[in-house]
């Protein structure tokens, strides 16, 4: 392989390697703003745990917009188990669960970053590698 087809091999696989870092990057904010749902999620059920039942209290619906409702009975909650299926459980227990899914998600998070930093490293690398070969040929 002479060195122009080297050099045109390494441009195009440092162009993956920057498509690959955006794709972590989206899947890293994807990961984030789950894990904050979550840590949303169980803030209000610690919070709902301390409220007596029949309670007014402020439903939040979404963009910082809230309606009024009444709590009959915050003992269990209703969480979701996948393919759209829901089911009934005690507070402490849904809050368990939230606990075993915020874990798999910051393990997940910690991975994708990690791995994004050894594309970037190795996009470096590659990078100066390329950048000295073209030095070289110029001459």
């Amino acid at each position: 392989m002479t060195k122009e087809e080297e050099i045109t091999k390494n441009l195009t696989l440092i162009e993956y390697y920057k498509q690959q870092l955006e794709s972590i990057e989206m899947q890293l904010q994807y990961l984030q703003s789950t894990l904050m749902d979550y840590q949303r999620a169980k803030m209000t059920m610690e919070q709902l745990n301390a409220v007596d039942d029949n309670s007014e209290i402020l439903i939040p619906v979404g963009g910082g917009t809230f309606v009024n409702g009444s709590l009959k009975n915050a003992s269990n909650v209703l969480i979701g188990i996948g393919a759209g299926i829901v089911i009934e459980k005690p507070i402490d227990e849904a809050i368990g669960k939230l606990d075993e899914r915020m874990k798999r998600i910051q393990e997940n998070l910690d991975k994708m970053a990690s791995f994004g930093q050894k594309i970037q490293s190795d996009a470096e690398d590659l990078s100066r590698k390329t950048q000295q070969m073209m030095e070289e040929t110029q001459q």
